[in-house]
């Protein structure tokens, strides 16, 4: 691609981020999210694939019905009110499907069924900006929503993404696709505490995008799209496997690495909620995920795949490493030792 142009889409996604980001209009909110959608489009459709321009067209299907039901709902809720300021919404039903809608754009069960399939058929950076950058600005337009939307609703929509993201990634081979079925628990898990602590949301968002940034850019350099590919790297890249293996297990939410943080917190805070069942079917949901996070690093450090090696040979490999990689590993794998600190942030 056109370096120009791919500035001009990279500064578009910026641009409709920061527009969300800022508003507290519900039309503004609604423009910086179609011009955040329109500037992805070009980047996931460039490699000119069937597959990647199947994934595009249900991208922008999904994210076009999902725009429209949140303006329809904006628009009713000023129709009866007379107001479009964000957090000025009395009419439960007008929440609810606004709630459905931005749900519909990050991912949420039941609502999820496209983000797979979509991430299956894009290359690996494209999909970490669809996994943690076009995220921020429907979290932002969430987290404003949260004190409006019925608890009984978040709490059912946290849970079953929560155990759709853990059951749903147990029979996957593609790497996209886990970390496709990853986001979704962990969205869950954002939602499920959205009622109670916002403060716990935004630091399980943080804490997510430093673990999948890690993930992606670690899968980018090894050039591993599957888990017979990763079979094959451990003699030929051993310190790249070691920083995929930790991170998968740190997604898991594995003591002492940095995603059991958000977890221990999270469940800890439904425990002080006189909840003790969602909590108990939280932390089971985190084993389905755990599982399949465990099955990878198996794969990649006990066994050797059983079929012909079709990886390129460890002499045409690039030595060069991501420049970001360091620093969001180091940040996704040792950061637990922070938490006094994060939860003295947040009380």
């Amino acid at each position: 691609m056109n370096p120009w142009v791919m500035f001009v889409l990279i500064a578009s996604l910026g641009l409709g981020t920061t527009i969300t980001f800022a508003s507290s209009h519900w039309l503004l909110a609604w423009m910086g999210l179609e011009i955040n959608t329109l500037a992805i489009i070009p980047l996931m459709a460039q490699q000119h694939h069937p597959r990647a321009v199947e994934a595009t067209t249900k991208y922008f299907l999904t994210q076009a019905a999902a725009a429209a039901l949140m303006l329809f709902a904006a628009t009713s809720n000023a129709w009866t009110l007379g107001e479009w300021h964000i957090q000025h919404l009395s009419n439960p039903l007008t929440t609810t499907v606004i709630m459905i809608a931005l749900g519909m754009k990050i991912g949420l069960a039941p609502t999820h069924l496209w983000l797979p399939e979509v991430l299956q058929g894009l290359d690996l950076t494209t999909g970490l900006i669809l996994s943690t950058w076009q995220k921020l600005a429907p979290m932002t337009l969430i987290y404003q929503l949260g004190p409006n939307v019925n608890p009984n609703i978040l709490v059912l929509i946290g849970l079953l993404s929560a155990l759709i993201g853990g059951w749903g990634g147990l029979n996957q081979t593609q790497l996209r696709k886990i970390l496709a079925y990853s986001s979704i628990a962990h969205m869950g898990w954002m939602m499920i505490v959205l009622k109670y602590c916002p403060e716990l949301m935004l630091l399980n968002l943080m804490v997510y995008i430093l673990m999948t940034s890690t993930a992606f850019i670690t899968l980018k350099t090894v050039s591993a799209t599957s888990i017979n590919s990763l079979a094959t790297m451990w003699t030929k890249t051993p310190t790249m496997v070691t920083i995929a293996m930790l991170t998968m297990l740190s997604l898991g939410g594995l003591p002492p690495l940095t995603g059991f943080m958000p977890k221990w917190m999270i469940l800890q805070e439904l425990t002080k909620q006189d909840l003790p069942t969602t909590a108990t079917i939280m932390a089971l949901a985190a084993l389905l995920s755990l599982f399949f996070y465990l099955r990878l690093c198996y794969n990649m450090t006990l066994t050797s795949g059983p079929n012909t090696n079709n990886n390129k040979t460890p002499w045409r490999l690039t030595t060069t490493v991501v420049t970001p990689l360091p620093l969001v590993a180091t940040l996704s794998l040792m950061l637990l030792p922070l938490t006094p600190a994060a939860m003295a942030l947040l009380t």
